[in-house]
């Protein structure tokens, strides 16, 4: 497992970089959440169902983009594994 994957209460969240983004993904027993924002890491964080899925929600903190993604996985916030390059994402 590399810094850019942490893996707790039966939740994996992995952490990658694309061309245009900075993606947070959880995967659980009960789904997937993702997190995106821009490259720059300076906009709103996008939540999504999958990471490639349709946005269902823009926040500027990242606390509130990490309950949006739990309640779609059915666990709390706090079981979410954050990957530390993605600690400081949201505005």
């Amino acid at each position: 497992m590399s810094e850019r994957e942490a893996t707790d209460n039966g939740i994996t969240g992995r952490y990658y970089e694309t061309e245009t983004e900075r993606v947070l993904e959880f995967v659980g027993e009960r789904g997937t959440a993702a997190v995106a924002q821009n490259i720059e890491g300076y906009a709103m964080l996008k939540v999504r169902p999958t990471p490639d899925g349709d946005e269902l929600e823009r926040y500027y903190g990242f606390d509130m983009a990490l309950d949006h993604a739990a309640e779609l996985l059915g666990v709390s916030p706090t079981d979410l594994p954050v990957p530390d390059p993605a600690a400081d994402m949201g505005m």
